[in-house]
């Protein structure tokens, strides 16, 4: 009865805090004594005007930078120092872990034309562009300026009922390949990688890898290979543009692209409390970098800003268990500093981390309130998380319904930061509030705004500023992960017995994950 008295208390005193409502609403201290300077913390420290105030410095940040805050560039270091001399002065013990990584942009539109027998320009999908195009550049595509001549490999026209195209998947699908052609190559079984290896090995100026054809796979592909090394151009393109080029033998075609992939250094900013059991870690994180086109605002600026203003306030409270903050890099080229953080802490130290949070994009203009559904309640998409995750989700529901909020579920599927924890089988849960995703008809009676438009209209583009947030969501939202780190960071009893499950081996891999499914056929 006296924890159920506590964790009611905080997160009223959360709830309170977030949208700045008077004490009055808020149970007395005396309901649980041992909570008084948790509550006085909170309703000082956690309100969302402060988070807009890390937002603005972040844009700032930006500003100052070339409008991005991307990993691998001074906006990102800077970003990363701001948030680092924040939680100093509150009182955490800060960590800037360094590593490399795969840097990629595309600093101009690339160039696809059919010089013969029928010559036309193909349009591109323009760096920073949600629009597509005829064909995009692969995300680690090198810089080239090729004219040559087009030689199909391997192809399946028509296309097979279902997908099952080797194009390219193997050395031996170049056999007779004349050097210095553009290989051409339909998307299929392997990855995008091996298809382009093969294809360098083999002599060709550049690489065409066009849409498999069958239904849901005739659009141009976007896709990534494994990292910078492949030194030839290499396009995506539509199942229409590789039709077109395959036929007939001799076609001659100029490529362009304009491109910078080479390894640089990034670093995450980790936080730990000076309090708590260090054998019971309660994580949570955001990812702090933005893609190369924008400033991030609210993505992720969102999710860090409203984590580091919940850190602020906890920094000196002594919490039953350690708290742990995470503020990741390189996460929009695939989930890339979490995974470096999960691979390479140490056995012993990743059975301490007990649970997992991950707050990305929590403040999306069109927004839902959207829960990771880590008990797969949904009965949508990827299977439930590791044991204690459905616990995660049902202390977001209880917080949301506390404020009759509505709210909804979101795939557990490892897209964010989350990936590599439940991966080693880490209780893991989380907040949403939509991407480049539409808005249904539902959710805009449940939430407000406008049905089939996207939640963020902005997504990845340089338009995701200080003016491309939902301040009512992320003064929800900060309210709901100031209740988390609070209820964990004092429960005797963590989600999932307060130990991590076994590895869970149904998630999809990490590959595919962070590349957002689009290394591979």
């Amino acid at each position: 009865m006296r924890t159920n008295l506590r964790r009611n208390a905080i997160r009223l005193v959360a709830v309170a805090s977030a949208f700045g409502l008077p004490l009055a609403l808020v149970p007395p201290a005396q309901a649980d004594p041992g909570v008084s300077a948790v509550q006085s913390q909170l309703v000082k420290s956690v309100t969302a005007p402060l988070v807009k105030n890390h937002l603005r410095a972040l844009q700032n940040i930006a500003n100052a930078n070339n409008g991005t805050r991307a990993a691998g560039t001074k906006g990102h270091d800077a970003s990363a120092e701001y948030v680092a001399a924040k939680l100093r002065k509150a009182g955490w013990r800060v960590t800037l872990q360094p590593f490399e990584f795969g840097y990629f942009t595309e600093n101009s539109a690339a160039t696809l034309a059919q010089i013969s027998p029928d010559p036309k320009t193909y349009t591109p999908t323009e760096p920073g562009s949600s629009t597509l195009g005829d064909f995009s550049t692969m995300t680690y595509s090198a810089s080239g300026d090729v004219t040559g001549t087009v030689q199909a490999v391997d192809l399946t026209l028509p296309p097979s009922p279902a997908p099952s195209s080797t194009s390219g998947c193997e050395a031996s699908d170049f056999a007779g390949f004349t050097r210095g052609n553009v290989a051409l190559v339909q998307r299929g079984t392997c990855d995008f990688e091996v298809k382009a290896r093969n294809a360098l090995a083999a002599g060709a100026s550049a690489v065409i890898i066009f849409n498999e054809g069958q239904p849901g796979r005739t659009n141009t592909v976007l896709g990534r290979l494994a990292g910078p090394g492949v030194t030839i151009p290499v396009l995506g393109a539509s199942f229409a543009v590789g039709e077109d080029l395959a036929s007939p033998a001799g076609t001659v075609v100029h490529i362009k692209t304009d491109t910078t992939s080479e390894n640089r250094l990034t670093h995450n900013v980790i936080a730990d409390s000076r309090w708590g059991d260090p054998n019971k870690v309660v994580m949570i994180g955001s990812h702090l970098d933005s893609v190369v086109d924008g400033p991030g605002i609210n993505d992720n600026g969102s999710g860090s800003a409203a984590d580091l203003t919940v850190a602020e306030a906890l920094g000196r409270i002594p919490t039953t268990n350690r708290l742990r903050f995470a503020w990741w890099s390189a996460e929009e080229l695939g989930l890339l500093g979490s995974q470096y953080y999960v691979d390479n802490l140490p056995a012993d130290q990743r059975a301490k981390v007990k649970l997992y949070l991950n707050f990305d994009m929590v403040a999306s203009p069109n927004y839902a309130l959207k829960i990771y559904d880590g008990d797969d309640s949904d009965q949508t998409g990827s299977p439930a998380g590791p044991a204690g995750s459905a616990e995660i989700e049902k202390l977001f529901e209880k917080y949301f319904d506390t404020l009759r909020q509505p709210h909804n579920g979101t795939d557990f599927d490892g897209r964010s930061d989350y990936g590599p924890f439940i991966e080693v089988g880490i209780p893991s849960g989380g907040l949403f509030t939509g991407a480049e995703g539409i808005k249904t008809a539902e959710e805009a009676a449940l939430f407000g705004g406008v049905a089939g438009q996207p939640y963020d209209g902005c997504y990845h583009q340089a338009c995701d500023t200080i003016a491309n947030i939902s301040d009512k969501a992320l003064a929800l939202n900060t309210g709901a992960i100031a209740t988390a780190a609070v209820v964990y960071g004092f429960s005797r009893n963590l989600p999932g017995s307060g130990a991590p499950a076994a590895a869970a081996p149904q998630k999809k891999s990490l590959a595919a994950v962070a590349a957002d499914g689009r290394v591979s056929g």
